[in-house]
Order: C-alpha cells, then structure tokens, then sequence
C-alpha cells in the first residue's frame, strides 16, 4: 500500500531525529511536535514499533525511487544499465539520511528481525527490478531478484560508510559487482551451452 500523504509528512520530520533517537518513539514525538500535532499521539501512529516505523520509510523510498526512475526514462540503456542508474537514483535521494538508515540497518541486523530484513530487501529489489522495466514471468524472475538482492545489500552497506562526493566510490564498487554478475551469467550460458552439445554428441 503507498504511504499516505500525512505519514510521509511524520517520516521526513523524523528523519532529522533519528541518527540522535533511533527509530523510536521519541524521534516520532519530535517529528509530530515539529508538525504541529500532539506528540501523545505518537505510539497510535506506527503501533508495531520501530520495525513498523522503518518498514514504512523502506516502502516510501521505494515509491520515490520508482517515481524518479520512471520521470527519467531510462529507455536508451541496457537492463544492466538501467538498474545501475535505479540504484544510483536511490542512493542520491537518501544521501542526506545516511545516519538514520546506519541506525535502521544495525537495528534489522538482530537475529530476531532476519525476515522484516529479508522482506524489506525483497520489496526493494522488485521495486528496482520494476522501474528498471523488467517484464520477465519466467523462473528467471526469482534467480534475478535473488542475485540483485545480493548485490544491493553488500553495495549498501558500502554506501553508508561512503563519504566521496555524491557516492563516486559507491557506484565504482556497483559496477563492479555488477560486472562480477555479469560474468557469471555469461560462464554459466557457456556451461550450459557445453552440457547441451555433449548430450548431443552422445546421442
């Protein structure tokens, strides 16, 4: 479900006061004073906790990062390409809330929280997967989020250490690990290719 317009109004607020608070109660009640609402309200607004709270901002940087993609028309690149330039997409419209997303990381990092982890990683893969205009039903759609989510994940937790300017070393370690993806689609058709001729020659 897309985030709705006062909830994104309390998330952004809440943005300047998590690096400090954490995803807690606490920065949401700031967030909602500095709004003008009734901090007492806060525990009703994302009852399931700081999970909740970082959930919701995941889904609503997803919705942005979809929308920006699809105003850029990346229709003149690759698949490889336009999902480099969704992720790049990503990475520039949260810069300035690298704190905030150091503190939701190390927060899903516990054990306890490994399937909100898994969920929020899978959601925001088919997010890029989506903008990047891929149409695939096959099993390929599985095997391609499934190595995307690897790529994402470790190239996130380099970006949140990436202090260059507008992330040059983040996405140099992208298109590494992209160009590491793509070599082994390409050893893998030829493996493949391999085993057809030899059942071939067999028969």
């Amino acid at each position: 479900m897309p985030i709705e317009a006062p909830m994104v109004a309390i998330l952004d607020a809440m943005l300047a006061a998590v690096p400090f608070d954490g995803w807690t109660v606490g920065a949401l009640r700031q967030a909602m004073a500095g709004l003008g609402q009734d901090p007492a309200d806060a525990p009703l607004m994302f009852p399931g906790g700081p999970g909740e709270m970082i959930e919701a901002f995941c889904t609503l940087a997803d919705e942005r990062m979809v929308a920006r993609a699809e105003a850029a028309d990346l229709s003149a690149y690759g698949l490889t390409g336009r999902v480099r330039s969704v992720l790049g997409i990503r990475f520039e419209q949260n810069r300035a809330h690298k704190a905030a997303i150091r503190r939701a990381l190390a927060w899903l990092a516990l054990p306890m929280q490994a399937r909100r982890a898994a969920r929020i990683t899978a959601a925001t893969v088919d997010a890029v997967w989506f903008a990047a205009g891929d149409k695939s039903a096959d099993f390929s759609w599985y095997t391609k989020r499934g190595i995307l989510a690897g790529v994402y994940a470790s190239t996130l937790l380099f970006w949140v250490q990436d202090a260059s300017d507008e992330d040059e070393e983040t996405m140099r370690f992208l298109d590494r690990r992209l160009g590491d993806v793509g070599k082994i689609g390409k050893l893998r058709g030829r493996l493949q290719g391999g085993l057809r001729g030899g059942r071939r020659r067999k028969t």
